[in-house]
């Protein structure tokens, strides 16, 4: 099969659900070949995460998330605000979550979080040349501590113990790449 062969299209979508975060989307699509389907589609706003690396280390933080009911330590990050440049929310969420500004940012990659349910878009950025304000300025319902980790540590301990965010772990594959390591 040729990709024209593989693709779909959308006939019609029916919101289920909205929430502040995200909608849910059922989609009736039709194959090339005249197979149809409904499927489901998370629409939610991008996401950024930034690898804050300082001094031999990675700032993280570690925070509580409600649906795996455990703590995690991870890169900042948030959802991109409506007509904000993702460049400038990695910027924003690693001062509002570490306290510390980048003279340095640098793009990794954008990739799909998960694009068997999710319709955004994952941007991955790099922010050197650190410097801190010491003060932080989380959301309302936002309780983390920051970590100066060593980057050997993180490497070596993803997937394992608190190292279990796979949006981290993606992370960390740009990271690499563009480090030149393996």
């Amino acid at each position: 099969m040729n990709d024209n062969d593989l693709r779909w299209t959308i006939e019609s979508r029916r919101q289920l659900l909205s929430t502040p975060i995200y909608d849910v989307i059922e989609q009736h699509e039709t194959a090339a070949c005249g197979m149809t389907g409904d499927y489901i589609a998370i629409d939610c706003r991008d996401w950024v995460m930034v690898i804050p690396e300082h001094e031999g280390r990675f700032l993280m933080v570690r925070q509580w998330r409600h649906s795996s009911e455990e703590l995690t330590t991870e890169f900042p990050g948030g959802l991109v605000d409506r007509g904000e440049n993702p460049a400038d929310t990695a910027a924003r969420e690693l001062y509002e979550e570490t306290g510390y500004r980048t003279g340095r940012l640098t793009h990794l990659g954008t990739l799909s979080p998960n694009p068997a349910l999710f319709k955004n878009r994952f941007h991955v950025y790099l922010a050197l040349d650190l410097v801190a304000t010491g003060e932080q300025h989380l959301d309302d319902d936002e309780l983390l501590a920051v970590q100066a980790v060593p980057i050997d540590e993180v490497l070596s301990s993803f997937g394992t113990g608190e190292y279990t965010h796979a949006l981290t772990g993606t992370a960390i594959a740009c990271y690499l790449r563009h480090r030149g390591r393996s």
